[in-house]
């Protein structure tokens, strides 16, 4: 249900974020701007420019759309939280009817470190939500990227030992900062693994890189699978709106809508960064985002 509300709310916002978007380029021309079939039409070029309460209204319509963005990743984490509980609650359920029939200290001493690495376990998917919830700022700020790839992994370790997906990652040392907003990116960075996921339905491998670039301007990010790879023909509309390789949401409720992508996109331009796709058909695909480097950062360097 999490996970449909959060569809939802992202499927409005991004059309929301269109018509807006199209309103500031003049791609749509309000009705006091129409002609009858007797006068010349009136180009948008020509059309005025909006009263300053106008794009007053169009900044509200955006921040606006910025809260709707971080409920919709709130209500996926809290889906991906909930199987998570319930499958850490499940153990320590059955660790501890294993400790009350077996009375030896051996039996009960299994028994309780199971309980405490599945209660440390918990501890780790509350707290990954509640920074996702309340500690993070949506500003963009110096965010370590290595602590949100740590998290988005807590999420998804169950369902991606369900899918058998193996993860490698390769952080490396002294890596930079970001200017970044922490919530943000972790929505980039939870659709970019759940695509790698679906990507490759009869298990493989998912390898995360996370490194400084060589100009030492970007931090850069990069999530490649072993999957079946994106015909060339389809790689110059990825991060189109609405545009899918996928038939639809597979059996997690997740994908297929078109809007991922497109979001993940909006959401790094705004970020001043850049994100693009390199995909070999039976190879794998590649997404790789490269952010600005906190300031303070490349001041000390």
């Amino acid at each position: 249900m999490a996970n449909y509300a959060g569809t939802i709310i992202l499927g409005v916002a991004d059309e929301t974020n269109s018509t807006i978007d199209q309103v500031v380029s003049g791609g749509l021309v309000p009705n006091a701007f129409l002609c009858s079939f007797n006068e010349k039409p009136m180009s948008p070029q020509s059309a005025p420019t909006p009263p300053s309460d106008v794009q007053a209204e169009i900044q509200y319509l955006r921040a606006e759309l910025r809260k709707m963005q971080s409920l919709a990743t709130l209500g996926e984490l809290m889906g991906t939280a909930t199987h998570e509980f319930n499958n850490v609650l499940m153990t320590i359920l059955n660790y501890a009817k294993l400790g009350i029939r077996n009375r030896d200290d051996a039996s009960r001493d299994k028994a309780l470190d199971k309980i405490l690495s599945a209660t440390e376990r918990a501890a780790k998917i509350t707290g990954t939500i509640l920074a996702q919830a309340r500690n993070r700022s949506e500003s963009l700020e110096p965010t370590d990227l290595r602590s949100i790839i740590t998290d988005s992994l807590v999420l998804l370790e169950r369902e991606l030992r369900k899918y058998r997906i193996a993860v490698e990652t390769d952080f490396a040392d002294q890596t930079p900062a970001a200017i970044a907003s922490g919530n943000q990116i972790q929505r980039v960075v939870l659709n970019l693994l759940i695509n790698s996921r679906q990507a490759m339905p009869e298990g493989g491998t998912i390898r995360i890189r996370l490194s400084e670039s060589k100009d030492k301007e970007w931090v850069e990010l990069s999530v490649r699978d072993s999957g079946a790879g994106i015909p060339k023909d389809k790689l110059p509309h990825i991060f189109d709106a609405f545009y899918t390789t996928k038939s639809g949401p597979d059996e997690s409720g997740k994908g297929g809508t078109g809007l991922g992508l497109a979001a993940c996109k909006e959401i790094i331009d705004a970020h001043h960064g850049r994100i693009r796709v390199e995909s070999t058909v039976g190879r794998g695909t590649a997404f790789v985002i490269r952010l600005p480097i906190a300031k303070e950062q490349q001041a000390a360097a």
